[in-house]
């Protein structure tokens, strides 16, 4: 006899989309038409030359200050973590930062280290999970940035838990991630202006996507999630972002390959500003 008391699985397509098709949200077969699914950026992004770029189709320049609260970047000991193809890694080399970049994909870090051998900087690689940082030694990192990449990671708790361990006491975490809301939604194939509701918020299975030829996951982290993980580790969030899409006549640089009109609905980003605490 079956449990009665069983949770049922959470259905993929919210009950408002149950006359709709049942195409997945963000899987494009190989390299597929612009727009690229939000959740793959940066693959397929240019990397801009001297700042961070958190977020798609937003002023580098407003989430750049969340960076800016550690001060200059001279010397400074910067964890890079999940640095993809290196964008970040460079920009933040540029500005004189000891940069230790990790990276669990081994196509990719072999991008990040040409890109860096191009540019003619150093920094500082490791193939490793982003939950393995054994190699780091304890107290030892004054910034910690994130773009995109803890959205590949189903357990969050242990990666905070490591994080502590390896920064210096108030150092501070800066990650970007897949913002809920813009999980949830999906524009509709004839009418590119009108976004539908495709899966519950609290739907939990993780989202596959195809971008330049590159793949990945996306696990689907609620808010309510990421502060518990974040508290439970012992952090302090002091700043949480959900930036307006750069978009229009007077924008600092044109749409990505990463935009579509969901930014004019929902933020398609949430940038979270951490603090170690304790010691």
């Amino acid at each position: 006899m079956s449990d009665s008391s069983s949770k049922a699985p959470l259905p993929l397509r919210h009950p408002s989309a149950g006359n709709l098709d049942s195409r997945p949200t963000l899987l494009r077969e190989g390299d597929g038409p612009t727009p690229l699914p939000a959740a793959s950026f940066p693959h397929g992004s240019e990397a801009p030359l001297d700042n961070v770029r958190f977020a798609p189709d937003v002023d580098d320049s407003i989430l750049n200050r969340l960076v800016g609260s550690v001060g200059p970047l001279e010397g400074k000991r910067v964890l890079d973590l999940g640095c993809g193809a290196g964008g970040s890694s460079l920009a933040l080399a540029r500005k004189g930062a000891h940069v230790i970049a990790v990276e669990g994909s081994t196509a990719r870090l072999t991008q990040a280290r040409a890109a860096a051998e191009i540019a003619q900087l150093k920094v500082e690689f490791h193939h490793s999970d982003l939950a393995d940082l054994a190699f780091q030694r304890a107290d030892s990192i004054d910034l910690v940035i994130a773009v995109y990449s803890l959205a590949g990671v189903q357990d969050l708790g242990r990666v905070f838990r490591q994080l502590h361990r390896i920064m210096k006491p108030e150092a501070a975490l800066v990650m970007s991630l897949p913002h809920p809301f813009s999980l949830m939604l999906e524009l509709d194939a004839e009418e590119q202006s009108t976004p539908y509701l495709t899966r519950s918020a609290w739907h939990d299975q993780a989202i596959s996507w195809r971008a330049s030829g590159d793949e990945g996951v996306t696990h689907v982290h609620q808010v309510s999630e990421l502060f518990t993980s974040l508290i439970r580790a012992n952090f302090r969030v002091d700043s949480i972002v959900e930036p307006i899409a750069d978009i229009g006549a007077n924008a600092s640089r044109p749409p990505s390959v990463h935009y579509s009109e969901l930014t004019d609905w929902v933020p398609s980003t949430l940038v979270i500003r951490a603090r170690k605490e304790g010691t």
